[in-house]
């Protein structure tokens, strides 16, 4: 199997489990998840563009995501900016923030969730999901209010270091192309472009 089939795997599961929709189901070339919300029926995670696949959808509120930065999607589809699937070797260690925030871990059956506090309000968070060896990241986000104070980096390293104690060793996530300059710096690497696209409703 291609790493990038590898890590797409763990990521299409993990982030099942994070945004708790059912189980992806397999189909050719990648899965389905059936996620169920407003304008998010269905997902399509893939390894490579499907023609046949693509035309076959109708549904508004249909959702890819496509190992490829290059796709040709016809009009009814809305591409969004490329994203990139990225992956990590996970480690511990001590994990520290400035004096005027507090840091959360909240580990539940398969998911971990980091929150930084500053007195009641929420700062920064983030979420992981284990599936296996690996730790999906997702969902990481700073308040505008506390953005260039670090919080980005203390977030990943604390999911860093609770996954690798639940037993993970390989972080993966899908980064926009603000978040891939964080992670680079962190020590993420490319694993795939990725180009995310929806059927737009009122075509």
């Amino acid at each position: 199997m291609h790493p990038e089939h590898t890590e797409l795997h763990a990521w299409a599961r993990g982030w099942a489990i994070s945004r708790a929709t059912p189980t992806p189901v397999e189909v050719p070339g990648g899965y389905r998840i059936d996620v169920g919300l407003p304008g998010h029926q269905v997902r399509y995670v893939l390894a490579a563009f499907d023609q046949a696949l693509v035309d076959s959808l109708h549904h508004p509120g249909t959702w890819l995501k496509i190992c490829a930065e290059t796709v040709r999607l016809d009009p009814r589809w809305h591409v969004e900016p490329t994203e990139y699937l990225m992956s990590a070797p996970l480690s511990g260690g001590v994990v520290a923030v400035a004096p005027e925030y507090r840091l959360e871990v909240v580990d539940q059956a398969a998911t971990t969730e980091v929150r930084i506090m500053a007195g009641a309000e929420l700062a920064a968070r983030g979420k992981a999901a284990l599936t296996g060896e690996f730790a999906v990241i997702d969902q990481v986000e700073t308040d505008p209010d506390h953005r260039r104070r670090g919080l980005g980096k203390s977030v990943m390293s604390a999911l860093s270091e609770a996954t690798t104690r639940r037993g993970a060793t390989t972080g993966v996530l899908v980064a926009t192309e603000d978040g891939r300059a964080l992670y680079s710096r962190l020590g993420w690497t490319l694993v795939s472009p990725v180009t995310a696209a929806w059927l737009v409703e009122d075509y």
